[in-house]
């Protein structure tokens, strides 16, 4: 058995927790029914809400953005939603999207599990990957964070995607590797029970996280085992790869990605998040800075161009769910087994406010309404705890939503 170096440890100590159900059996499909997926998309900057929201009630043709949206029967636009505690947190508020913890601009922050974690935790375990975090770009942070509130890194390099879900690879190093991991982890085992007897340890907390990140890459690596001799799916699609339009074509890819993701089963939750980046991006018809233009102001020379990159990421977002849509599976499409999450940190990223976030929900078989305001500002969380029920966690609570609340969408 070779014996671990010390880069090996370091990347353990780094390394993400990963909560999941490791299962060797392969089921046909055929005799299942239909697993239930489920995808969350953040658009970091928001939209611009004149033209976001219907401007009559559960009419989708009154709004500039969504009048063309071709599964208008299977979707459900929410108004009035916001996080509580999000009155200074600036763009920092995206690291709450799906965790709901307050005030996350504080020196003092610490996040909690995202929403997609604890269902890829009941979710992933039948397939290749538990997850699949995404973004735009390498920021190092998206969506998803893990079980001790630390950032997973998403991935954002489209052809490096796609050869992780469906390129070959050299099965004889990867083995190498989990040999490898596995003597580190026997390496932190063995650390773990130093601590545990040693008499000045007075941190048992720090003892018990110890001791959890172990046993999920316990499970991850024995997940990662039970996969090594099944072939990965094969699909001859391509990725678009457009150079004049390269922020465009991303955003297309990515979902042209996920959807190839729930298409071969090859997971079951992933999360997207279209963080805006520094400097100029091109869309047809409008060149500029994403951010800048979405500090708009209200002047019109910046809201053309803002509304022209908000509609391209609509185009694409209209795409994406009708491809969906229009893939048979089982009684219905994978559309309909399919619960698909769009909305953003910010309701006005022109005065960084997170009230009255744009949130659509799509697919999934729920018992879609078109167009819902409450009466009242609600939080976020009562939606995301709702969306948790409804694929079989049962909390009772989930960050900064309502103990008790009236259902939003289930």
């Amino acid at each position: 058995m070779s014996k671990p170096t010390r880069r090996d440890i370091l990347k353990f100590g780094s390394a993400l927790p990963l909560a999941i159900h490791s299962l060797n059996l392969r089921a046909d499909s055929s005799t299942k029914p239909a697993p239930k997926r489920i995808m969350f998309i953040c658009n970091s900057l928001g939209f611009y809400k004149p033209y976001f929201f219907p401007k009559i009630r559960g009419d989708l043709t009154t709004s500039d953005y969504l009048k063309d949206i071709a599964v208008n029967d299977k979707l459900t636009i929410f108004e009035n939603l916001y996080h509580p505690g999000m009155e200074t947190s600036n763009h920092d508020s995206e690291k709450s999207f799906l965790t709901g913890v307050p005030k996350p601009e504080a020196p003092n922050f610490v996040n909690s599990i995202s929403a997609d974690q604890i269902l890829a935790s009941k979710m992933g375990g039948e397939t290749r990957f538990p997850f699949l975090p995404l973004s735009i770009y390498n920021r190092g942070w998206g969506c998803s964070w893990n079980s001790e509130g630390v950032a997973i890194p998403p991935l954002h390099d489209g052809n490096q995607i796609y050869n992780k879900l469906f390129g070959e690879e050299d099965l004889s190093e990867k083995r190498m590797r989990i040999d490898t991991d596995r003597n580190v982890i026997a390496c932190l085992r063995r650390d773990l029970r130093y601590l545990e007897n040693a008499s000045e340890t007075s941190d048992r907390s720090k003892i018990e996280t110890y001791r959890n990140v172990i046993t999920a890459l316990e499970k991850q690596i024995a997940h990662e085992s039970s996969w090594l001799d099944t072939a990965k799916p094969v699909v001859t699609e391509e990725l678009n790869q457009n150079p004049e339009f390269a922020f465009s074509t991303k955003i297309e890819n990515l979902l042209r990605l996920s959807r190839l993701a729930f298409q071969t089963d090859s997971t079951r939750v992933i999360t997207l998040s279209l963080d805006w980046i520094y400097g100029a991006i091109k869309v047809p018809g409008a060149t500029g800075g994403w951010h800048t233009l979405s500090h708009h102001g209200g002047k019109p020379n910046l809201l053309e161009p803002l509304s022209r990159i908000e509609r391209d990421i609509v185009k694409h977002l209209n795409q994406f769910l009708s491809d969906l849509d229009s893939i048979q599976e089982g009684s219905g499409t994978l559309l309909d087994h399919t619960t698909v999450v769009i909305g953003s940190n910010f309701g006005d990223s022109s005065n960084h406010t997170c009230s009255n976030l744009p949130t659509i929900v799509a697919g999934g078989n729920h018992r879609h309404k078109i167009h819902i305001v409450p009466d009242k500002p609600t939080p976020l969380c009562n939606l995301w705890l709702e969306l948790l029920n409804h694929h079989g966690v049962d909390l009772g609570r989930f960050g900064s939503s309502e103990s008790q609340t009236h259902s939003l969408l289930i």
